[in-house]
């Protein structure tokens, strides 16, 4: 049986389209990081339509490891992988802090004490109940 090889347009429209994917990876990185939720949701469908084209092109990864004219593209694929990481790394950062936020302000039961910042900066802690009761 004979293998099939992809030819060399093929595999650089793939280290082509591989590369892309990791400017838009930045690019994901670098919204995250100021909040720009916008421009993030805009890169959204760009990246899925490069990993479409990619997928479409690239052979299955057990041909993929043994074909040397692929190694570029399995490097950049590697730092595509490693860019994405990062940004799921930032993003359950940036979600944790959100969580945290949200429980803070969540009103605890009435016996709990909450310590606040007085005028002068210093940490006071106040009873939640000690304002009911005056009520």
């Amino acid at each position: 049986m004979t293998e099939i090889l992809p030819s060399t347009s093929e595999t650089a429209q793939a280290q082509q389209f591989a590369a892309q994917l990791a400017q838009i990876l930045e690019l994901e990185f670098h919204a995250l990081r100021k909040q720009e939720i916008d421009d993030f949701e805009q890169l959204q469908p760009v990246k899925a339509e490069l990993l479409g084209l990619i997928t479409s092109l690239a052979p299955p990864a057990e041909e993929l490891q043994s074909a040397s004219d692929w190694q570029e593209f399995r490097s950049t694929m590697t730092d595509c992988r490693d860019l994405h990481r990062r940004n799921q790394v930032l993003i359950e950062r940036k979600l944790d802090a959100i969580r945290g936020t949200l429980q803070s302000l969540r009103l605890p039961d009435a016996t709990s004490s909450l310590e606040v910042y007085d005028r002068l900066g210093h940490i006071a802690r106040f009873s939640r109940a000690q304002g009911y009761n005056d009520a």
